[in-house]
């Protein structure tokens, strides 16, 4: 069974880091275009970040270039979203999503303080 499920969502103050997870089942996250999107409160889910292709290659939202990370571990078949310099605005739902089938995950919470 295809299935993505996220972790590491939490509580941070402003300027935190926060590294979620997304594990993956039933396929290979390296043989994969991987994305990362978000849904603030009363707004709608948005793109974040993109991993794909043999080079690793990522793509980034303009709100967080130079600030979040996204990465892939094929031997634990987990895509990671590192998140630094968090900011108010980052407060959301996040969730990893598989293009190919649009296989989501069931979120993950990040609250940022101010």
């Amino acid at each position: 069974q295809v299935q993505l499920v996220e972790s590491g969502g939490g509580l941070v103050q402003t300027g935190g880091s926060l590294r979620l997870s997304c594990q993956a089942f039933g396929f290979r996250v390296t043989d994969s275009h991987m994305s990362w999107y978000r849904e603030a409160p009363g707004k709608n889910r948005e793109w974040v970040a993109a991993v794909y292709g043999m080079a690793d290659s990522t793509n980034y939202a303009d709100s967080v270039k130079d600030r979040f990370i996204i990465s892939r571990d094929g031997e634990k078949n987990t895509v990671y979203l590192q998140m630094n310099d968090l900011r108010p605005d980052d407060t959301a739902v996040y969730y990893c999503k598989r293009p190919l089938g649009e296989i989501w995950g069931q979120g993950t919470r990040v609250t940022v303080s101010s």
